[in-house]
């Protein structure tokens, strides 16, 4: 039976977290966020480095036609560790811009989890190990590069007698 009393029907409320467990939340992703500024930093130094070796090959396709010799012997060489740096760089970005994309991941993901109060650590974990594996092998790949080009300032012995 009804007693006359409409039966009012109230919305679901979703509760919204406290500003104390957002301030965690960004605490937390402090360290991602540096981890950003990191990256950042190296994928500035990768640009510039593939900048100049782009230069640099451009300069020598313009002297490997007119050059005989020792000379074209020379240029050809230097093209070679050229055109490797340049791999080696863009692997190294491709390695640092991936590695970012995961840790804004972490990030988004911390905050996600904490707004729809999802358990989600081991995923968090996961993708920021990713991340720093990411960002180990583009190291890797920078120091691979720093090697190859020293291996291009070679001072031929002519020039040292």
């Amino acid at each position: 039976m009804t007693s006359g009393v409409p039966h009012v029907i109230t919305p679901a409320v979703i509760p919204s977290p406290a500003v104390s467990t957002i301030a965690q939340t960004i605490q937390l992703s402090l360290s991602p966020v540096f981890m950003l500024a990191g990256i950042g930093a190296l994928l500035n130094v990768l640009a510039g480095r593939l900048s100049r070796v782009v230069d640099r090959a451009r300069a020598l396709e313009e002297l490997h036609p007119a050059s005989t010799g020792p000379a074209h012997d020379r240029h050809v060489w230097e093209l070679r560790i050229l055109d490797k740096r340049i791999r080696i760089i863009n692997a190294g970005l491709a390695l640092a811009v991936s590695s970012a994309v995961m840790t804004c991941a972490v990030v988004a993901l911390l905050f996600v989890a904490e707004l729809a109060d999802l358990h989600l650590g081991r995923i968090v974990a996961i993708a920021f190990i990713l991340a720093m594996v990411l960002l180990i092998a583009a190291l890797v790949s920078f120091l691979f590069e720093v090697r190859t080009s020293l291996r291009a300032i070679r001072i031929r012995a002519e020039l040292l007698r």
